[in-house]
């Protein structure tokens, strides 16, 4: 606007195709602006790293309550493309954020919050008139791209918006940055006990139909998998790959609602079994998400704990979604029922990651609280992927 001037910030210009000996980056995810302050963003933008990676969840559509730590500008949840504006320039008046944004560049992916929970490609959640959902899709996406830097090709056409894409820096690191709402089939609900699979899952689950990528955005993830050159290739996407077993119990098995890839089995062992057979080097996921911190090994099969461990699993905690913890926790280790769980922590922060051509290292930067901006972070753990053999150990 006329008379307004915007504060100073820096981008950088990734590398060509040269030889890079380090990469310092961070993760990030769930920024519910109502749940609390972003003290994160405040430690990260302090940071020495040269960009930061989103993975989704970067605004909440929801109406919010009068209990809420802040309070949403609109008390309704948003539909319409000017409802959408709002919001995201409601995020962006929080002065950690802006900084954030300010002193590095970002790559971003979207999760479901962005339009709407849970929201499976043209099928809402719980469904409504399809038309309609595909009105707001549109509003939801042209406000997202709008609002945040992405890339010229980007630019929606009507509900469609192309993300996912393809990010070097030089030849060491590779991002595969995925979208994994728009093409997938809707998300399996729980089945009842008597209804599962011996291995615990439900039909629908386990059905080869079951598609998070899409068959497009799949071959492309392959062919540039394949083509890579790159010492590191990163899977940036937005909801736990690794099986995870929420059941304590030995003799049951709970892989719940399938808003994640234990709803998508077929999918997730097709792409397991890709990196089984062609070996890109040195493949990482990062995921968002769920709220807390995670590490897994990935295996050729999670049912075999001495199968092939084939790729790293790095979560990173929310920004501020779901508020501070009652209780901080934090497990070393696996679980009879998850023996390929490496690391647990519920606090809220971000994920710093260092690489260069020996090893990975990723800090989990946790903050107390996120009720108060100049809340410190603090390193709770950091763990370590050695050039050529996959698998997290504990630094």
């Amino acid at each position: 606007m006329a008379g307004e001037r915007s504060a100073v910030a820096r981008t950088r210009t990734a590398p060509g195709r040269s030889s890079v000996e380090e990469l310092r980056f961070a993760f990030a995810s769930c920024q519910n602006y109502t749940a609390g302050l972003y003290p994160a963003y405040a430690n990260l933008a302090r940071e020495d790293i040269d960009v930061v990676v989103h993975l989704g969840d970067y605004i909440y559509e929801g109406a919010g309550s009068a209990t809420d730590f802040r309070q949403n500008a609109l008390h309704q949840e948003v539909m319409t493309l000017e409802e959408y504006r709002n919001r995201h320039a409601q995020y962006k008046t929080d002065p950690d954020l802006q900084a954030a944004h300010a002193a590095f560049p970002w790559i971003l992916t979207w999760d479901d919050h962005e339009v709407e929970n849970n929201y499976a490609d043209e099928i809402s959640e719980p469904p409504t008139d399809p038309e309609a959902f595909l009105l707001r899709r549109a509003a939801a996406y042209q406000a997202y791209w709008e609002h945040l830097p992405l890339r010229r090709f980007s630019r929606p056409i009507g509900p469609d918006l192309r993300l996912y894409r393809r990010l070097s820096f030089g030849d060491l690191v590779e991002f595969n940055v995925l979208d994994t709402r728009q093409y997938r089939s809707d998300q399996p609900g729980r089945c009842a006990e008597n209804e599962k699979l011996p291995s615990g899952y439900c039909p629908r689950a386990a059905d080869p139909a079951q598609m998070m990528l899409g068959e497009t955005q799949k071959r492309w993830l392959f062919e540039g998998l394949d083509a890579s050159s790159s010492l590191w290739n990163v899977l940036a996407q937005q909801v736990r790959f690794a099986q995870a077993d929420g059941d304590p119990d030995p003799a049951r098995r709970d892989f719940g609602g399938g808003d994640n890839w234990n709803g998508y089995v077929a999918e997730r062992q097709e792409i397991l079994d890709f990196i089984a057979e062609r070996r890109p080097a040195n493949p990482v996921v990062l995921t968002g998400d769920i709220h807390t911190n995670w590490v897994y090994d990935l295996k050729a099969d999670f049912d075999d704990a001495s199968s092939e461990t084939l790729a790293t699993e790095f979560i990173g905690t929310a920004i501020s979604s779901g508020g501070d913890p009652a209780t901080r926790t934090v497990r070393l280790g696996g679980t009879p029922d998850n023996p390929h769980e490496r690391f647990f922590n519920n606090n809220k922060g971000y994920v710093r990651c260092t690489v260069d051509q020996e090893r990975w290292q990723t800090d989990f930067r946790v903050v107390p609280t996120v009720r108060d901006r100049e809340a410190v972070a603090e390193t709770l753990a950091t763990f370590v992927v050695e050039e050529g053999r996959a698998g997290a150990e504990q630094a």
